[in-house]
């Protein structure tokens, strides 16, 4: 399974104690797909390591189970939004959608002292959400 280890971007700000760290879980439909979809994910790699305020990254591809894992950590929700709605990320992402399968995402904040995070610990909380999505449909 290719895997890019966690990288540093960017150090915390000073009087920074906390981060907040984002999880997904990315399928797409077909292997068909799975070429097109990595190489924009790297594309969006690469910017994830010059935007301000991420604290750090890794991403897990699994090609054959056409399974995409992502893994950062932000200084706020600020810069994770600033991140998501600026380019390439954007528009990757725009003309990825028709491709997905299934996405889940999960959120939760950290102290600095516990980065870099572990993928055991953001599979645990990935499951979790994906298991509460779930339920959640079931009971609409």
């Amino acid at each position: 399974m290719p895997t890019i280890p966690w990288t540093t971007p960017n150090q915390p700000q000073p009087g920074t104690t906390a981060a907040l760290v984002m999880a997904s879980r990315l399928e797409v439909r077909s292997l068909r797909d799975v070429p097109r979809f990595f190489l924009r994910s790297l594309a969006a790699w690469k910017q994830v390591r010059q935007a301000r305020g991420a604290l750090g990254a890794s991403l897990v591809a699994q090609p054959l189970r056409r399974t995409f894992w992502t893994l950062s950590a932000w200084a706020s929700t600020e810069h994770l939004n600033a991140y998501a709605a600026d380019e390439p990320h954007r528009t990757v992402m725009r003309q990825l959608r028709a491709t997905m399968r299934e996405s889940v995402f999960t959120f939760w904040e950290v102290p600095l002292a516990e980065l870099p995070i572990s993928w055991e610990d953001a599979r645990r909380r990935l499951l979790a959400q994906q298991t509460a999505q779930g339920h959640a449909a079931g009971q609409s």
